[in-house]
């Protein structure tokens, strides 16, 4: 994992509305977190199957394109699942009204 991302962790921590930040990699396996850990693991079950899915979408709208970035709000959280080539970062964070 690049400095950047480490660098990118410190930063987002610092954020008031952030209840975890996740790095999980292509296969479902949490890298990083700072969550409780049994959290984090049904987080990335759940965020892997969400993510594939996303790919697929995206690629069966235009093939052309890329799926870059995801944003889900509930009515309890937002969740930000960003995918990279390695892993994909998901950051849980309170929703902003």
């Amino acid at each position: 994992m690049s400095a950047e991302v480490e660098e990118m962790l410190k930063r987002f921590q610092n954020f008031k509305n952030i209840v975890g930040i996740m790095v999980i990699d292509n296969d479902g396996i949490p890298i990083k977190t700072t969550m409780e850990y049994n959290l984090t693991l049904h987080y990335a079950a759940v965020m892997q199957t969400l993510r594939e899915k996303a790919q697929q979408v995206v690629l069966d709208l235009d093939a052309t394109n890329e799926f870059t970035f995801l944003r889900l709000r509930t009515l309890r959280h937002e969740v930000l699942l960003c995918p990279e080539v390695d892993y994909f970062i998901v950051v849980l964070q309170l929703p902003c009204d």
